[in-house]
């Protein structure tokens, strides 16, 4: 006679999260660990986010109209004052994107590979160049908040800068001058060797930063000419410091400036492409 042995069998279903769930637990994580790191070292983030700013509006705003020296051509003071303030928030977005993120990948790329421990986690590669990019974007929009009224104030007596918040600019134009930064910081941060990051602000900072609308608005340049050919306004237009500079005068003041259809999609453009250059070297240093 023929037995039958029945084997129970037991149905386990493992839960496991979908990739979408731990990329972003991943990335919530990841950006924890930069607060996290950013509240303990808050003295030196607010030193480098207010001693450029200051000095340039203790400087032209304030030094410079107590000795009687000019400033803002024809404009007065105080119109070089609203000029001034508007690209002191440009520069300082576009500093704490490349510092935050430029400067703090060469040293993960350093000799201690200390980004090695990032790319562990349990997200795509390009989800933690990401996160890069999103952490220096936050930290402009703190360092633009804090520099704004500090910007304002500095000023000698008698200097006064016309400051008029067109909030819809604002709020659409600042964060999207951050990730371009902060994008910027990725592909510097991607680009330059470790031992060679110094000569990443002699070569390219310093040339973005003085060509970059900071001190003037770009249609102040149009008598620098070479015959009838503007090339000194021409040239300028390679530079995405001058956009975001032409943009905070847009969003803070009343006084011309670049059209916004301009600005708007130049930046995204901007994104775009420091994005995918960054995040392909980001690959390239990671895999290498």
């Amino acid at each position: 006679m023929a037995t039958s042995v029945l084997t129970p069998t037991t149905n386990i279903t493992t839960e496991q999260r979908s990739q979408f769930t731990a990329s972003r637990t991943a990335l919530g994580a990841l950006l924890l660990r930069d607060v996290v790191v950013l509240k303990k070292d808050w003295a030196i983030f607010l030193l480098r986010t207010l001693i450029q700013p200051f000095l340039l509006c203790f400087v032209f705003l304030f030094v410079f109209p107590k000795i009687g020296q000019s400033v803002g051509g024809g404009g007065g003071a105080s119109a070089f004052a609203t000029v001034l303030v508007a690209g002191v928030v440009g520069i300082s977005i576009m500093f704490q994107g490349v510092q935050s993120v430029a400067l703090q990948m060469s040293q993960e790329f350093g000799f201690t590979r200390e980004i090695e421990d990032r790319v562990q986690a349990p997200c795509p590669i390009w989800l933690v160049a990401g996160e890069k990019v999103l952490s220096g974007a936050i930290q402009g929009l703190i360092s633009a908040s804090i520099v704004l009224p500090i910007a304002s104030l500095v000023h000698a007596k008698g200097v006064s800068a016309a400051i008029s918040i067109h909030w819809l600019v604002l709020l659409t134009l600042v964060p999207l001058a951050c990730i371009a930064m902060g994008s910027l910081g990725l592909v510097l941060g991607t680009s330059f060797q470790p031992r060679n990051i110094g000569l990443m602000f002699g070569f390219v900072i310093l040339p973005i930063t003085f060509l970059g609308g900071t001190y003037y608005q770009w249609d102040r340049l149009a008598p620098v000419t070479i015959g009838s050919f503007h090339w000194l306004q021409t040239l300028v237009l390679i530079n995405p410091l001058l956009y975001v500079n032409e943009g905070m005068r847009a969003a803070f003041t009343n006084v011309p400036h670049m059209h916004l259809y301009i600005v708007y999609p130049v930046l995204i453009g901007f994104c775009v492409g420091f994005l995918s250059l960054g995040l392909r070297n980001f690959r390239r240093r990671v895999l290498s």
